[in-house]
């Protein structure tokens, strides 16, 4: 789970430090940085995930998670003299152990569940070159820096938060050449663990942030239409997609495992498809649904729905475009793995407003049942309101939902922690949030006062 992240010079923001809840809502204005914290963590896993280790950073391109162009795009104000750097903090479900590699295989020098990884990006002779890396565990810290003699040649160390060394990394004999910089932004290269005969257990930590990145999961603003029959190989997609593409895949591929999923505790555990058609029914869109084969051995398949009780079953194609829409939100919500981070861009779109609403009731709920941590960008008032009210009836505690506002002033980016207390209330309210709503209401009755004077003269 993803505790916190220090971010600086990045897009449009100079500086952002963001604490990150259960369910983080991230509401504000057009342009304001939103999406771009979004696209962060999602460079952040393409590049975990890229083939080609000499990159420092993987911006993207086509099909790729996000297009960011070059560093000048990316970086803040397009000043290439600047770096990105960052801090990001997460939780690790398994205890992380460090043991004594001198001792016996039970000598634990360092454990705990809190890690935090510190890396940074420049140019350097017009290529992206990663300047630094450290990690820490619990107050530990192992860090890999550049040498104030010789920028190209890095010092691998290891400090408490107190500043002493209490672990000392051996050099191999014979092996006293300079180590290189990091690889990507959170791999130590190979001659550290090679140079140092007591510094495999790094490795450990590499392990645990591309974990962390491989439990990152995203669904965009703009998803595919319904189409009138789907065409599945026995494939088990890792999420739905983008774009939500790969959501009809996702249901019959749990389907087919027969993934059965509950309410929470003391819930009867329903089949995917029926826990699908359960929240569809319960957001009022449709009475029933259900996917099933055109044909035995066909491998087409085509998603029905019925309106209300007393309709005739009809196709997803044939009823409003927000059953489609929301599907795929829906269904990344049961069909990632527990433990998952989930980033959603306006999951709200094409809902009317009480939809809206009781979408925010579905995410709070799954976030808890299934221990899934939910990072929503949205427009939506609706949401918004929801999330307080959950708050003040108790349904959700305080420091499980976060919630912030998103600002563009003078070409940067600003962050404002709506501070949101037990009682629903939100006690920071920016100026103009969603539009000055007494000053319409104050215009529509001076219109129309204006028109019935001059209807009756």
């Amino acid at each position: 789970m993803l505790n916190y992240l220090d971010l600086n010079n990045f897009k449009a923001w100079e500086t952002l430090e963001i604490t990150f809840g259960k369910v983080t809502g991230l509401f504000g204005t057009n342009s304001s940085g939103k999406s771009s914290l979004l696209q962060f963590l999602l460079m952040l896993k393409q590049t975990k995930n890229a083939i080609d280790r000499g990159l420092a950073l993987d911006l993207g391109g086509e099909n790729k998670l996000v297009n960011l162009g070059s560093f000048k795009d990316m970086v803040h104000r397009r000043d290439e003299k600047k770096s990105i750097n960052w801090q990001l903090d997460w939780s690790s479900k398994d205890e992380i152990k460090i043991i004594n590699p001198d001792g016996k295989r039970t000598d634990i020098l360092f454990r705990g569940y809190e890690l935090s990884i510190m890396s940074e990006v420049a140019l350097r002779r017009k290529i992206m070159s990663t300047r630094g890396l450290t990690y820490y565990l619990e107050d530990q810290r192992f860090y890999l820096e550049p040498k104030p003699s010789k920028p190209t040649e890095f010092k691998l160390g290891s400090q408490n938060e107190q500043g002493r060394n209490e672990y000392k990394f051996i050099r191999t004999p014979g092996r006293n050449w300079g180590v290189p910089g990091p690889i990507k932004t959170h791999l130590f290269p190979d001659q550290a663990k090679t140079y140092y005969q007591n510094a495999d257990f790094l490795s450990t930590f590499e392990f645990a942030y591309e974990k962390l990145m491989d439990q990152i999961f995203y669904l965009g603003p703009l998803r595919e239409h319904p189409k009138r029959e789907y065409q599945w190989a026995g494939t088990s997609p890792l999420d739905v997609g983008i774009r939500g593409e790969g959501t009809i895949d996702a249901i019959l591929a749990a389907t087919n495992k027969r993934i059965e999923v509950n309410l929470g505790p003391k819930t009867r555990y329903k089949s995917f498809q029926e826990m699908i058609a359960y929240w569809l029914k319960e957001l009022g869109l449709i009475h029933e649904f259900r996917i099933e084969e055109i044909a035995p051995g066909s491998n087409l398949y085509r998603a029905k729905v019925k309106r209300d009780n007393k309709s005739t079953e009809t196709l997803l194609t044939d009823v409003g475009f927000g059953v489609s829409q929301v599907l795929p939100v829906l269904v990344l919500l049961y069909y990632v793995p527990k433990g998952s981070t989930i980033l959603m861009e306006q999951p709200e779109i094409h809902l009317h407003p009480s939809v809206q609403s009781e979408l925010a009731n579905v995410i709070v709920k799954v976030a808890k049942t299934r221990n899934v941590q939910v990072i929503v960008e949205s427009h939506s008032e609706h949401m918004l309101r929801r999330f307080q009210r959950l708050t003040a009836e108790g349904k959700s505690d305080v420091n499980d939902i976060k919630l912030y506002f998103c600002d563009s002033k003078n070409g940067k980016s600003e962050l404002q922690d709506l501070k949101l207390n037990m009682f629903g209330e939100i006690e920071n309210w920016p100026e103009n949030f969603f539009g000055n709503e007494m000053e319409e209401i104050a215009a529509i009755r001076k219109a129309a006062l204006k028109r019935k004077i001059g209807a009756s003269e």
